[in-house]
């Protein structure tokens, strides 16, 4: 695999960090900018709806320039949100800054997916975009934590200004490691990339998304009151069990990415069946601590085996578009994020049990298969359509101009 990857693995390290960390920083920032813990919950919520609103966006906007100075540019737009939030003198520019931070977060790990793909040989693309989400999945082990005991120890303040730090290494590493390349527009523009994403199967590509990683956070938003009210775990042990979920999808990551190599809609379909199959027992793992810890493990391989056969399959169903429709991918994926919540909030909320957020999230994930389906029936219509087309179901065109394949 080429060091490149490293430098992309940098940048989606120090996204990963700044994304999480807040939930850990709430109450010591709602106390230095006096306002309420359910206040500065907002300053998550902003720095998701930067994300949903970034990724397609910007992803357009830079669809004429060379990828590498994307990639560039946009780490550079996350060092100037953090380093804003850092001095923020009250909440409303946190809150800005916040947006400002989550702007760039879809469009690195769109155009970053493209750039991993085009380093490698044809057979190691699903490998070489889970290595670049290993820096994501890795910061839930190591980022989060260290930098949540750094904004308890030196103030929250510092936290960003740490994470800004990690911006600049990998601003650094992108701009040593990452190949010269030339505008990777198609000859349509602005225009060619959106008709590219006209398409029935990247939208139920992107509604597989929506729904399978909804699944996930329907059930790892409510995952401290499970731990704390059903297994029985006191509140200072939930930062290590946590830890234990960034362990679960890492390997999860890697394991797909393997396996996506060798079957792509095999791989999804394998993991969709398994994350239905282990929140639909987290009612029972639940009930004693030894298993509680094994099911949040289980919850992170299961819900990240199907995190690169999903961008895969959604850059290569809107092959013309590829970095535009991988960036949509990141906003589905935060789609997920707030949908998931809000219903397995709901299920708690009306009075279900603390594990009911599980079931509602094993309901989901039963609708991201149902999607799956449909999708893996339209690709099987439009294939016999084309008498004698071989080979597999998915286009695997590459843009002009694209970085060359070292193999």
């Amino acid at each position: 695999m080429p060091l490149a990857l490293l430098a992309l693995a940098v940048g989606a390290f120090g996204i990963g960090t700044t994304e999480f960390v807040m939930m850990g920083l709430l109450p010591d920032v709602a106390d230095d900018l006096h306002v309420s813990i359910p206040t500065a919950g907002h300053l998550v919520s902003a720095y998701a709806l930067g994300v949903v609103i970034g990724a397609p966006l910007l992803a357009a906007a830079t669809a004429r320039m060379s990828r590498r100075k994307v990639l560039i540019a946009l780490m550079g737009l996350f060092v100037a949100g953090n380093a804003l939030s850092a001095f923020a003198p009250h909440y409303h520019w946190l809150l800005a800054a916040r947006f400002l931070s989550g702007l760039p977060h879809g469009a690195f790990f769109g155009v970053g997916a493209v750039v991993a793909t085009n380093l490698v040989a044809p057979e190691r693309k699903a490998r070489s975009v889970s290595l670049m989400f290993l820096g994501l999945t890795v910061a839930n082990i190591a980022g989060v934590p260290v930098a949540t005991l750094m904004g308890q120890h030196l103030g929250w303040r510092a936290t960003f200004l740490g994470v800004s730090a990690i911006g600049v290494a990998a601003i650094a590493s992108l701009a040593l490691l990452i190949p010269h390349d030339h505008t990777h527009a198609q000859a349509g523009g602005l225009r060619g990339e959106l008709a590219a994403l006209r398409s029935l199967p990247v939208w139920l590509a992107l509604g597989t998304t929506v729904a399978g990683f909804g699944a996930l956070f329907s059930a790892y938003s409510y995952i401290t009151p499970m731990l704390t009210d059903s297994a029985g775990y006191a509140e200072g042990s939930v930062t290590l069990l946590l830890a234990l979920f960034g362990v679960g999808a890492t390997a999860g990551n890697l394991v797909g990415g393997r396996l996506a190599d060798h079957s792509l809609r095999g791989t999804l379909f394998g993991g969709l069946v398994s994350l239905v199959a282990v929140l639909a027992l987290f009612p029972v793992l639940m009930t004693t601590q030894w298993s509680a810890a094994v099911a949040v493990t289980l919850l992170g391989v299961a819900a990240f085996i199907t995190g690169s056969p999903l961008q895969l399959m959604v850059m290569e169903k809107a092959s013309a578009a590829p970095s535009l429709a991988s960036s949509a991918n990141q906003a589905a994926f935060n789609l997920a994020n707030a949908g998931g919540a809000w219903i397995g909030g709901l299920a708690l909320a009306a009075g279900f049990g603390a594990t009911s957020p599980a079931l509602a999230g094993a309901a989901l994930a039963v609708l991201g298969l149902a999607v799956a389906t449909l999708a893996h029936t339209v690709d099987r219509r439009r294939a016999v359509a084309p008498a004698g087309t071989p080979g597999r179901l998915v286009a695997t065109h590459v843009p002009p101009h694209a970085e060359p394949a070292h193999h």
